[in-house]
């Protein structure tokens, strides 16, 4: 087992800024998770952030960022889209533990780590799905509808991951994408990917880490999409109205 990896003497002075909470419980199970993702970077690239008091603010405080909204629209369920190293799945998974969170990550070895640091978690909560969001978000797929929020932290820039996002996403559902400072440029370079899948930019919100962007489900996505593995990438499907 991992060593702990105890937060800095500011962040209990960053959760009080950013109006959160955590039991001392949470405290601890968060540093656990920290030590076996900073052990298991040795082994595979999970994260460029190998600072304590960096993994404390980019990755713990990021990743809670987005608790107001998930628990603003009392989510039924959750999947973290390209979850990677667990940010922000599984910190969201050790504070709501009453919370079903489905960690989505194509990388095998990653899903592997995933499934793994959640036993040894004890996150019960936890569900663990090795597979591409086009295939997961197609009519057969198994997955299209199925979430009423997705989670997306540095997976794609937004055209392209609203097209692998939102046919995951239950109608009326949201997805809640964390974007650096250039998220105002990505959601105007996103109008024709919003008016296709039938969704909205609902509002925009700084972060002392970053910029969370809400974006609304608004209606059925069309039968064409998500596209073939590998496409939405390719060819985004663009800002052009």
């Amino acid at each position: 087992m991992a060593d702990p990896m105890p937060p800095p003497d500011d962040f209990s002075l960053a959760l009080e800024a950013a109006q959160l909470a955590l039991e001392p419980a949470e405290m601890e199970h968060l540093a656990l998770f920290l030590g076996l993702l900073t052990d298991a970077n040795t082994r595979m690239n999970l994260t460029r952030i190998v600072d304590p008091a960096d993994a404390w603010h980019r990755h713990v405080l990021d990743s809670l960022s987005l608790l107001p909204f998930i628990e603003s629209v009392g989510a039924a369920n959750l999947l973290d889209l390209g979850s990677g190293g667990g940010m922000p799945g599984l910190v969201l998974a050790i504070v709501r533990p009453d919370l079903p969170i489905t960690l989505l990550d194509a990388t095998l070895k990653k899903a592997r780590f995933l499934q793994e640091t959640a036993s040894q978690l004890g996150l019960d909560n936890v569900t663990v799905i090795s597979e591409r969001a086009e295939s997961l978000g197609t009519h057969d797929g198994g997955g299209r509808d199925g979430w009423d929020v997705v989670t997306a932290r540095a997976v794609a820039k937004l055209p392209v991951l609203l097209e692998l996002a939102l046919p995951l996403v239950t109608p009326d559902g949201l997805l809640l994408a964390i974007k650096g400072d250039t998220a105002h440029d990505e959601i105007e370079a996103s109008a024709k990917a919003l008016r296709v899948l039938h969704a909205s930019v609902e509002l925009t919100q700084r972060t002392a880490t970053g910029t969370v962007v809400v974006v609304r489900r608004n209606g059925p996505i069309p039968r064409d999409y998500p596209r073939r593995p590998g496409e939405p990438g390719r060819q985004p499907l663009g800002g052009g109205r």
